[in-house]
């Protein structure tokens, strides 16, 4: 007998469990039902601020794979419609198509749950308003530009984390004011305070307003119904108009009617398989599951499309026969806000304490190419150690140009499980346009090993 998949969800997660499945079992094997309720399929939502910030020209330089390109692969593709009901039971989804209002059960052998995540809106008042904005979906940025081919001259960005200076930058790189609103007393709250606060003179170099401390209360609008300003509990801030960069949150309102197994963050909560906990013949993927990190042994969020794509590979692999599993990850990410590159990996001090772990930080200025080489940028190393043991904890880097992308060597240490010393001794690449003789990690592990006694 033909076996029926169905999944939910249309982008990295989704798509790509049925794309690896698609491969590995023909259709006389395997049919392949997918639903989606927005218009575009396989996309980068990452790259939303730089489309709407005008570094990339169109909305389809996102797309990785059309819905058409997906359909001649076999997979019965349906855009504009929703998944409102999973009966684990009887193995069936109700779904209701957006522009008809029809309803139908649909009944599966496997589901994938890849539903995403959705931006993170505040119950205030004039939040919900025309001219406040988040940029989770390819819908969402193109309203945004929408707003921006209106007259405005100011934008209120209300969130500093990634989305937050994401979006503060592509509001200058328009030719806005820029106002950015934030709760910690640094933005990126991902890095230690004294990396934050790198970001946050920088970002004010390029001279946006930096409102630290201070709670978004209102979204002031106007006779028109849009924004005109925000109120938060340090004033009030022109904007014509807002963009939420609070973050996301797992879009798991269907996993929790149905219920089934969620985590402490609201994710749904899988096997190293991708398999849904307790769930027969359920899997999830992507931005709606909680996952292992492997430095602190917890469970977290971590919406990022690299983990979702793998994800959905996972998953497809297992359905079309094989057999894959995702092992967890450390928390690497990186960012930028024009010239200033940012990153991260593994845990900061805030996420060693809640881990109960013991460590000790150093922190080292070098420069990312040898000090005597043209144009060669500062960077900001930040290193955290277990106490005792030695082992790496997490590494943070601010800085210019060439800076970021060592963190990537920083993440497959803490892959490995290397300690600070056994670090120092790693055959990293050099040569002066490059890296100094020392790369700036090694001289941060260095300085941790001599900190740590060792």
């Amino acid at each position: 007998m033909t076996e029926h998949l169905v999944v939910i969800g249309g982008d990295a997660a989704g798509m790509s469990a049925a794309s690896q499945a698609r491969r590995r079992r023909g259709p006389d094997e395997l049919r392949i039902t997918a639903f989606e309720r927005g218009s575009f399929t396989s996309y980068s939502a990452c790259g939303i601020p730089y489309w709407t910030g005008g570094a990339v020209a169109e909305r389809d330089a996102l797309i990785a794979r059309t819905p058409e390109q997906h359909r001649e692969r076999g997979i019965d593709l349906r855009l504009r419609t929703e998944v409102r009901e999973i009966d684990p039971a009887d193995r069936r989804v109700l779904s209701r198509d957006l522009e008809s209002g029809d309803e139908h059960w649909t009944d599966y052998d496997q589901l994938v749950i890849a539903t995403g995540a959705e931006p993170v809106r505040p119950a205030l008042p004039g939040f919900d308003a025309p001219g406040v904005h988040g940029v989770q979906t390819l819908e969402e940025g193109g309203a945004l530009l929408d707003t921006l081919g209106r007259e405005v001259r100011t934008a209120v960005v209300v969130g500093g984390g990634y989305i937050g200076v994401e979006m503060a930058e592509a509001m200058l790189a328009r030719g806005l004011r820029v106002t950015l609103v934030h709760r910690p007393a640094e933005p990126m709250p991902t890095l230690d305070p004294e990396l934050g606060a790198l970001v946050r003179h920088g970002m004010e170099k390029l001279g946006i307003e930096m409102v630290p401390g201070a709670e978004a209360r209102e979204v002031l609008l106007g006779a028109d119904g849009r924004p005109h300003a925000v109120r938060s509990t340090a004033g009030e801030h022109p904007a014509d108009l807002v963009v939420l960069g609070l973050g996301v949150r797992p879009r798991t309102g269907l996993a929790r009617a149905a219920g089934l197994t969620l985590g402490e963050h609201g994710g749904l909560r899988t096997d190293e398989r991708m398999r849904v906990l307790g769930a027969d013949g359920i899997w999830a993927g992507g931005d709606c599951v909680e996952v292992l990190n492997l430095v602190s042994g917890g469970y977290q969020h971590v919406p990022l499309g690299t983990h979702a794509n793998k994800q959905g590979l996972v998953i497809g692999t297992n359905l079309g026969g094989g057999r894959a599993a995702f092992p967890g990850v450390v928390g690497t990410a990186v960012t930028k806000v024009c010239d200033l590159e940012i990153a991260r990996t593994g845990l900061n001090e805030r996420e060693a304490a809640a881990a109960g772990l013991s460590w000790t930080a150093v922190t080292i200025e070098s420069t990312a190419r040898a000090g005597y080489y043209p144009d060669a940028a500062w960077m900001t190393v930040r290193m955290l150690a277990e106490n005792g043991t030695g082992r790496l904890l997490g590494v943070q880097i601010v800085g210019g140009a060439g800076a970021a992308k060592r963190i990537d060597a920083a993440a497959v240490a803490l892959g490995a499980g290397l300690t600070v010393e056994q670090l120092v001794f790693q055959d990293l690449g050099y040569a002066p346009p490059f890296s100094p003789v020392w790369d700036p990690l090694l001289v941060a592990a260095r300085k941790a090993v001599d900190r740590l006694g060792r």
